[in-house]
């Protein structure tokens, strides 16, 4: 193995009729504008940074700003256009599914059929619904049917219930913020401990959970005794795995391996809403990363995907 070998889990799908259509239903409420992307454009980044496998996912909004049926029969025509590039001859591509959520029942059926029927590689869920975060007791049915089939779950940040920071789009802080908030409330809540068989992924290298671990755990049992203690708050995220995508700079990736070690680190590019040369530019700083040893740069570029995805 080597670097050539890449597992890329946070790279995203830009299906032709969804970019078109999603003007017309709620927009990218985000700020960042929608890139252009191809099959064939995928592949030419791919291969100029040593990336074998691409697991393609819908980025936020996903499909929730559609309506009843045409949520469901959205997420139903992504699923399909992307389990189609999966199945391509080049086996160069991997599927997370979308879910027309917040509709749970949907989701739960469409859930089903992308991992029993397509065959799927996971899921990608937002981090929050309209205001729900992913521990909130409505997605508990969501919840069991995956741990049911030992589901992968990429879980990407949506904009959360607030204004843009002035000037700034929201994937620069708010996103990060964002899946911060959902992992402190996926932990809180006993995701991880109720559905163990269930993988899940943060993106963004979980935002500030690795550098504010410590915080959460510190503050969270006093005001809430009730709930885990400060020893298990931490031994909850770490279950997490995490992707690097714009965060294998010195300063984050240091703060992960300490706080997770290598072992459930993934390589993530962003890709195509990182522009090219930031996504090659953060590839670069993760094969110059003096923290790592050789075989944990292969775990984390390759063998950890690997594992996680038999």
């Amino acid at each position: 193995m080597n670097n050539a070998d890449r597992i890329d889990v946070h790279t995203h799908v830009i299906p032709p009729f969804w970019g078109e259509a999603l003007p017309q239903h709620g927009g990218d409420p985000s700020g960042w504008n929608l890139p252009s992307w191809s099959p064939e454009s995928a592949l030419r980044f791919m291969d100029a940074n040593g990336i074998h496998k691409s697991v393609l996912s819908l980025t936020a909004p996903g499909v929730a700003g559609w309506d009843g049926t045409h949520r469901v029969d959205m997420a139903r025509r992504v699923n399909e256009y992307v389990a189609e590039l999966a199945a391509g001859p080049e086996d160069r591509f991997g599927h997370f599914a979308v879910l027309p959520l917040p509709d749970v029942e949907g989701a739960v059926a469409e859930a089903e059929y992308a991992l029993d029927e397509m065959k799927a590689d996971g899921l990608v869920l937002l981090s929050n619904y309209e205001g729900k975060y992913l521990g909130d007791p409505s997605f508990e049915s969501l919840w069991a049917a995956l741990n049911e089939r030992s589901a992968v779950v990429f879980v990407h940040p949506a904009h959360p219930i607030m204004n843009n920071l002035q000037g700034v789009p929201g994937p620069v802080v708010d996103y990060p913020f964002d899946t911060t908030r959902s992992a402190v409330d996926m932990a809180v809540h006993g995701i991880l401990e109720r559905y163990p068989k269930v993988r899940i992924i943060l993106s963004h290298a979980g935002g500030f959970v690795p550098y504010a671990a410590m915080r959460f755990a510190q503050l969270l049992p006093g005001l809430y005794p009730e709930g885990p203690d400060a020893e298990s708050l931490i031994a909850t995220l770490q279950k997490f795995y995490w992707d690097t995508a714009l965060s294998s700079g010195p300063y984050a990736l240091r703060t992960l391996l300490r706080f997770a070690g290598p072992d459930k680190i993934l390589f993530g590019s962003d890709y195509p809403y990182a522009p090219e040369p930031i996504a090659a530019e953060f590839t670069r700083l993760l094969d110059e990363q003096s923290d790592l040893s050789a075989e944990q740069l292969v775990a984390i570029n390759h063998g950890n995907a690997a594992k996680l995805f038999n």
